[in-house]
């Protein structure tokens, strides 16, 4: 006969264990939400620190638990999933008129500072980490995005909190994040490609496939999908054919639709997951109903930033992070200290906001120095780590080095945006 229970006493099964530490992590996440503006620091260093202490215990349990090298695809779709939902969110934030005008200082951080980003990264993991071109390249293009769920710490507000759009840096941060999350995705293709074929025939294929038509498709799609289950969920809502209390479950849902008519189409999802959220927005934007659907994103953005954190630092082991060796934790200052910097300095020299005003010396210090490194960073990890292009020792490396600049990103990050923002932005 097989009998539910072992005789004795038992500490407990490892499912238990873990059932019993993320418990303790949600009540640890919603006291951190629950008080965030009363701390001058993120959440985000929490989860992480919660993270880290798992990882420990992992080790000093001898359990094995999630590697970021052999489970690749599982980092990948659960970090997909917390992105769409953080880039969704994140569009639902905006609410400026398309126009160039409106929209340069996102422009200028994607057209010129990104590119340079990824360059510089490049040239110092070829130059001085002594990588391949592929792997230096990936590994650009793996630290290229900035985290559009960190960036919200000191990004525009939800709908309807006036004033919070016409901040320069507010917009320009929470804009980037959202935008280059999908645009580093042909950065992080062209590595493949450089890592497995070498010279530069298919250049052509790269240009049309995955630039021209990924981003078009992405961002159509994104925008037609959007808008139109916007006006669909109004009409339905005003006619009462919609619970006011499921409201926030609108999110969910369009943000999948979304991402699965984009990734069907063979578009860019992510880039159509923000675009939809600021379509959405877009109709009808004094709508109370916007701020409902807000509302159930950010909830859902919040806790999939907190399993993603957690996550991230319980794959940490000293063993990873010795891979990068003294160049891969040099990259780190130069990234956050030196290149990002550089690049959005160069990118907003000259800059001026919608209503004419310069953006001022300070605030374009405080938009270099806030490109926070996440979650985005820990998808493109996987999809490199999955596509077997790279050899085995500069995987670890690029693996490793990305995920040690995520790592300080957000404990830097995390402790300095609020005073840095009240000191040089308000």
């Amino acid at each position: 006969m097989i009998i539910a229970a072992d005789p004795g006493f038992s500490a407990g099964d490892v499912y238990a264990l873990g059932l019993l530490f993320c418990g303790l992590a949600v009540f640890a996440a919603v006291g951190a939400l629950s008080h965030q503006s009363e701390r001058a620091f993120s959440a985000s260093v929490i989860y992480l620190g919660l993270g880290l202490a798992a990882a420990a215990a992992l080790e000093i349990l001898g359990i094995a638990w999630v590697e970021p090298l052999q489970d690749a695809e599982l980092v990948e779709r659960l970090s997909e999933l917390a992105i769409v939902v953080a880039l969704f969110a994140a569009g639902l934030r905006l609410d400026r008129e398309l126009s160039w005008r409106a929209w340069a200082p996102v422009a200028r951080l994607l057209l010129i500072a990104m590119p340079l980003t990824i360059g510089a990264i490049t040239l110092f993991g070829a130059g001085v980490m002594g990588l391949s071109l592929g792997a230096a390249l990936a590994l650009g293009a793996v630290l290229a995005p900035t985290d559009p769920v960190l960036a919200g710490d000191v990004g525009v507000g939800p709908p309807g909190e006036s004033g919070e759009d016409d901040k320069g840096p507010a917009f320009a941060l929470t804009g980037e994040a959202g935008l280059n999350d999908g645009l580093a995705f042909p950065f992080v293709l062209l590595a493949l490609w450089v890592a497995v074929e070498g010279g530069a025939a298919w250049l052509g294929e790269w240009a049309v496939s995955d630039v021209l038509y990924g981003i078009a498709v992405g961002t159509v799609l994104g925008a037609l999908v959007g808008y139109g289950i916007a006006g669909a969920a109004v009409r339905l809502r005003d006619a009462g054919l919609m619970a006011p209390a499921l409201d926030g479950w609108t999110a969910v849902a369009t943000v999948l639709v979304i991402y699965g008519v984009c990734e069907i189409a063979g578009g860019y999802g992510f880039l159509g997951a923000f675009v939809g959220g600021v379509a959405f927005r877009s109709y009808e934007r004094t709508h109370e109903y916007k701020q409902r659907v807000h509302h159930g994103a950010e909830i859902l953005e919040k806790f999939g930033e907190l399993a993603l954190i957690l996550l991230l630092g319980s794959m940490v082991t000293l063993a990873g992070l010795r891979a990068p060796g003294v160049a891969g934790w040099l990259l780190v200052p130069v990234l956050l200290l030196l290149v990002r910097p550089a690049s959005v300095l160069i990118a907003t020299l000259g800059q001026r906001l919608p209503g004419g005003r310069p953006l001022r010396r300070t605030e374009r210090y405080f938009v270099g120095f806030f490109g926070v490194r996440g979650i985005g960073s820990l998808y493109y990890l996987a999809v490199v780590a999955g596509a077997d292009a790279l050899a085995e020792g500069e995987l670890t490396v690029v693996v490793w080095t990305s995920i040690a600049c995520v790592l300080v990103s957000i404990v830097v990050h995390g402790i300095s945006a609020d005073p840095l923002w009240r000191r040089w932005v308000e």
